[in-house]
């Protein structure tokens, strides 16, 4: 790691990208956030990309066309996916720099502002910065203690600003990103496809890449965005599913590494089930110890349900296997 040595220069133009799925309630919300920067108004535009929502959310995003001298442009992208959504977004933004989020998350009045000064520094190619949680009701002890992190998309490693050669926890929902990156890496990879389980890496393995052409990661801890999280993600259930996509996840992400035959697929399963009664057994002494919540028992069953699932649809479906080795997300 290294400090950043920030210097005065000429603001670049922005595009803040939100891609948006059937959250009406919330959307109005985070454009009105984007609406009130204090980075200079001429160097930012805001894109709102509707992933064919069912709900009222184009019409709240239609109440802001005569609002701001047209700052927000809506868009809409037909087909189901996240990465549809933002990366059809990109192509039609006019910013040197990306900047991504959700439509569930509030930014700080300065947060533009503050991560733009990072890309002076050249070897920079993706930034982020503190993410914290925006709680809709008490969260549960278990929740505050156990996922306070990935789980949630949050991240906080305090207010300093650091270069790393990895990804120190870059989310889609605070993700700057230089534009000829972007698209020299192939934008990101499956993610969220509707309301369903996650298929694929999503920004995690969309920010290998950009770590594999050898730029670094910035974390910007004066740029701060708010992630609202609702009562149903502080539930067994969401946990169970945030392990399911886990480990869809990464199946995803090893199969493109190191593809796999039809041969070898019972020893893969084989692997998992003991690496399964490993990880079980390893959590219930963590919990006996104090140091996990039994929570975590059925999560962990979750994740490497989905990956046996998973490595079996990779074998069994064609279709799904050219989807999982599929490059161009344009």
């Amino acid at each position: 790691m290294e400090q950043i040595n920030e210097k005065e220069s000429k603001l670049p133009f922005v595009s803040v990208i939100i891609s948006t799925y059937n959250r009406a309630q919330y959307i109005g919300i985070t454009i009105d956030s984007f609406l009130k920067q204090s980075y200079s108004s001429d160097s930012y535009e805001i894109i709102v990309c509707d992933n064919h929502s069912p709900d009222d959310t184009k019409r709240v995003i239609d109440s802001y066309k005569n609002k701001e001298n047209g700052k927000v442009r809506y868009l809409f992208e037909k087909r189901q996916g996240m990465h549809y959504a933002r990366n059809y977004a990109a192509r039609h933004a006019k910013g040197d720099l990306l900047y991504f989020t959700d439509d569930d998350t509030i930014a700080d009045v300065h947060l533009l502002r503050e991560i733009v000064q990072v890309f002076q520094n050249k070897k920079v190619g993706c930034a982020s910065g503190r993410i914290l949680p925006k709680w809709e009701c008490t969260p549960p002890k278990w929740v505050e203690k156990y996922c306070l992190n990935a789980l949630l998309s949050l991240n906080d490693l305090g207010k300093a600003t650091e270069i790393y050669a990895y990804d120190p926890g870059v989310f889609g929902c605070h993700e700057a990103i230089r534009k000829d990156v972007f698209f020299q890496v192939g934008g990101f990879h499956p993610d969220l496809i509707g309301s369903g389980a996650g298929v694929g890496d999503g920004e995690t393995g969309m920010n290998e890449d950009v770590k594999a052409l050898g730029y670094c990661f910035a974390y910007v801890g004066t740029s701060v965005i708010y992630h609202m999280i609702p009562p149903r993600r502080m539930t067994q259930k969401y946990l169970n599913q945030r392990f399911e996509y886990n480990g869809n996840s990464e199946c995803y992400l090893q199969y493109r590494k190191k593809p796999f035959t039809k041969k070898e697929l019972p020893g893969k399963i084989v692997r998992y089930l003991l690496e399964f009664v490993f990880t079980e057994t390893k959590t219930l002494y963590q919990w006996s110890i104090g140091e996990m919540s039994l929570r975590f028992v059925p999560a962990v069953f979750y994740y490497y349900a989905a990956r046996i699932k998973y490595d079996l649809q990779i074998i069994k479906n064609g279709k799904f296997r050219r989807f999982v080795e599929n490059n161009d997300w344009f």
